[in-house]
């Protein structure tokens, strides 16, 4: 199952508020990795 480039920045960034909420090192690296992501391929950031 492939995700359209539109869809996945929005669940890289769903998932990376999503682990934040869940406080740990790994996650914190997790989750800011997504959201970067999520920002970039929105087009927020280039």
């Amino acid at each position: 199952m492939t995700l359209s480039t539109h869809l996945q920045p929005i669940v890289a960034l769903i998932a990376g508020v999503l682990i934040l909420i869940m406080p740990r090192l790994l996650n914190f690296i997790v989750a800011i990795y997504l959201i970067l992501v999520g920002i970039i391929g929105l087009g927020i950031i280039k």
